[in-house]
């Protein structure tokens, strides 16, 4: 009987330590979960500050890019003072777009973003970092080790980095910049500001002469001050006419030529096309350097047919058959000034208009209306010695937003402009140190995360 009893109560006891052991890890697993969920917030919330310290670098280097301080050397073309005003534009939209953004629910504040500038062979390569620090993010269930708060914190370098400059300066060799989607029209280096047609740039170094044409439209009066971008040939150009304001030469857009035309299936709607009509409705992938020699086409496509071809393919490429293209805000930057950054509106046949994801009352920064246009010498050895294919220089590129108002280019194809950038190509003489940009478009100064 005694032992009977003795054995009942071991197997009591064996009951009591497993319910304890059950209970405990229990405790222990639902204590650890409950870390764990403290631990994810943690990485979420840095992964977070990571990403709005870099948005914030790329958005303030884009603006030191635009404003033309990577090629400001005498402190005279950096117009929207980027870097050394107190809060400049730079440091401003770095703290606007790290203000947009949430870590952990909470919205961070101007006190917890840090932006410095910095670089070295200065100003070919200028760069901003920002530095995130948040202290104030609550935890939930480390509360129970009195734990009620944690920090994190991340940190982001961005680069504009302008390589042509570096010419001359010992540390390293001019790389010329070379957009792509360059338009065949060769523009004659005279500027619309004035009647005379003053140089938009200085040939022989390409330095900005007319810093005034930045943030110019065409007029509607009539007479020379309503310039509108038209071919220079109205009838036979195989003398190559002297050049006039505003009056392109076209490219050479065989698959040989300067301006390879895209395949037509790069285009949509653009089936029998011709090469030049492709080469404007399309992308051009063939990179159009500055100092490059290129080549007028005096074989095809003459007169007003050049002009009708023109007026085709601008309307697809921006989008408007009924006066639906996309357009300059006026709000924030009216003609002529071009001293604010430059944003624009989607039109009502914008394909992403018509497709749902963006609305007509829409900010935008890019837009297929927006377009690089080399400008070629034609103040000396003018004209050409060849009637065929004669040989011209790129002494810079202005880029140009076809119709700002989003009208239909007309049948005589001759288009409304606003002048949104200007980059010389500069050579190392006459006081150029490298190409110089000023403007508030798509600056061709590469931006780029150098760290983390």
């Amino acid at each position: 009987m005694r032992g009977k009893k003795k054995k009942s109560a071991c197997k009591s006891e064996q009951g009591i330590i497993i319910t304890l052991v059950a209970v405990f890890m229990l405790g222990v697993i639902g204590a650890m979960a409950a870390l764990s969920i403290d631990v994810v917030t943690l990485y979420t919330a840095r992964s977070e500050a990571q990403l709005s310290a870099d948005s914030a670098a790329l958005a303030a280097a884009r603006v030191i890019a635009n404003s033309g301080a990577t090629s400001d050397t005498t402190g005279t073309l950096n117009l929207l003072n980027a870097v050394e005003a107190s809060p400049g534009p730079a440091q401003s939209i770095a703290l606007q777009v790290a203000e947009q953004n949430q870590i952990a629910g909470s919205t961070l504040t101007a006190a917890q973003v840090t932006v410095t500038f910095g670089g070295t062979n200065l100003p070919a390569n200028p760069t901003v970092k920002v530095t995130i620090q948040k202290n104030d993010l609550p935890t939930f269930f480390a509360r129970i080790w009195g734990r009620t708060q944690f920090a994190v914190a991340a940190t982001a370098t961005a680069e504009a980095y302008n390589p042509s400059i570096l010419q001359g300066t010992g540390a390293g060799p001019g790389i010329p910049i070379a957009p792509t989607c360059v338009k065949p029209w060769l523009l004659p280096n005279m500027s619309p500001t004035s009647g005379a047609g003053k140089p938009i740039f200085t040939a022989a170094s390409g330095a900005i002469a007319d810093t005034t044409l930045l943030g110019w439209q065409t007029p509607t009066a009539p007479g020379p001050t309503s310039y509108k971008l038209r071919t220079d040939c109205t009838t036979n150009c195989a003398t190559t006419p002297a050049p006039q304001t505003w009056r392109y030469y076209p490219g050479t857009t065989d698959p040989a030529g300067d301006f390879p035309a895209p395949s037509s299936t790069s285009c949509t709607g653009c089936a029998g096309y011709t090469p030049y009509e492709l080469s404007i409705a399309g992308c051009v992938q063939t990179p159009v350097a500055c100092n490059a020699i290129v080549h007028v086409d005096t074989t095809s496509y003459q007169g007003t047919t050049r002009d009708t071809q023109t007026g085709t393919a601008v309307n697809s490429l921006i989008h408007s058959t009924g006066n639906g293209g996309d357009t300059v805000d006026t709000a924030l930057n009216s003609p002529p000034s071009g001293s604010d950054p430059f944003q624009f509106l989607p039109g009502s046949e914008n394909p992403d208009v018509l497709s749902g994801p963006l609305a007509s009352s829409d900010i935008i920064t890019v837009s297929d209306s927006l377009v690089t246009v080399p400008v070629i010498d034609t103040t000396t050895a003018w004209p050409p010695k060849s009637t065929i294919f004669p040989s011209v220089q790129i002494i810079g590129f202005v880029q140009l937003f076809l119709s700002p108002d989003g009208t239909t280019v007309p049948f005589n194809g001759h288009v409304t402009t606003r002048v949104i950038n200007l980059v010389g190509c500069g050579d190392g003489t006459g006081g150029a140190a490298g190409q110089q940009i000023i403007g508030n478009g798509g600056s061709p100064v590469a931006v780029r995360l150098i760290t983390p």
